[in-house]
């Protein structure tokens, strides 16, 4: 038992717990661009539930790094904390599935389907999870500012990046090729 005022033991078999409690703080103040202002951490959430629920992935290190995908790109959070708190092979994920913010949003997004085919296994499942959750939340609504042209755009691209993760889990991608046949 750890002592009063002492953090809780690390649990190594769930490394998801902790990634979960650490993304829920790390996110707490913010929020998706949907019109209802949802909580940003039901997105990582999300994902992690797509994984499991509908991919059948049963990978800590995976559903981890899914709590953690957006970690660092949209929070103060390093590549180098998440490997000190949750080691390289997450840490590694996460680097994987995280843009550089510093670089224009069309370089981005360009380099996202560049690197797609390249990724892990690992950072594959992430980012089908994530794209699938996402294409499913623009059918639920439009986010603020975005018109039918974007929209519209993203479904497009999102394509594009899942063509580079073909092959990786074939519940998600029937998934994804539902959605995007949807709205295409």
């Amino acid at each position: 038992m750890a002592e009063k005022g002492s953090p809780p033991p690390y649990y190594p078999e769930l490394p998801k717990d902790q990634a979960a409690d650490f993304a829920a703080r790390r996110h707490r103040f913010q929020k998706r661009k949907d019109h209802r202002q949802t909580p940003y951490i039901n997105h990582p959430v999300g994902v992690a539930y797509i994984l499991t629920t509908e991919g059948r992935v049963t990978d800590p290190a995976v559903l981890a790094a899914a709590y953690l995908h957006d970690t660092v790109e949209d929070t103060k959070t390093t590549i180098e904390e998440i490997e000190a708190e949750f080691g390289k092979e997450v840490a590694s994920i996460v680097a994987e599935c995280t843009d550089d913010k510093t670089l224009h949003r069309d370089v981005r997004k360009a380099l996202q389907i560049e690197r797609a085919p390249r990724n892990s296994m690992q950072a594959k499942l992430v980012k089908l999870a994530d794209k699938l959750y996402n294409l499913r939340d623009l059918e639920r609504g439009t986010p603020v500012g975005w018109d039918k042209r974007r929209v519209k755009e993203y479904f497009k691209w999102s394509k594009e990046v899942i063509a580079g993760c073909k092959g990786t889990n074939d519940a998600l991608e029937a998934a994804l090729d539902d959605v995007i046949n949807r709205n295409l």
